[in-house]
């Protein structure tokens, strides 16, 4: 059984004991968390799409550890004009293990 569930703006394809990366949320380590935007289950008996979300499925993971990807580089450059602009950007994410998937 697999399930797609959206969390921060972006679509996860999901099986227990999967490990996700998602946008950084408020919750201590440890703690369990309840995912409810459910956008399709996988079942053996067939898929269930819902219309946007899936009434009454919600998966559960646990909060494994909170940090920061790896630097991406912008660099901005015109040349012949003395222009030249260097930023770097490290996302917050948090990593989830995907308990149980209901519904």
């Amino acid at each position: 059984m697999y399930a797609v569930i959206e969390a921060g703006g972006k679509q996860y394809r999901v099986s227990e004991g999967n490990r996700i990366r998602v946008e950084k949320c408020d919750a201590e380590v440890g703690a369990t968390i309840s995912i409810d935007k459910v956008l399709m289950l996988g079942r053996d008996d067939g898929p269930v799409v819902g219309a946007p979300y899936v009434d009454g499925a919600s998966v559960s993971a646990k909060v494994l550890e909170h940090g920061k990807e790896d630097k991406v580089i912008v660099f901005k450059y015109r040349r012949k004009k003395n222009y030249r602009r260097f930023r770097g950007h490290r996302q917050q994410y948090t990593e989830l293990a995907v308990e149980s998937i209901n519904g």
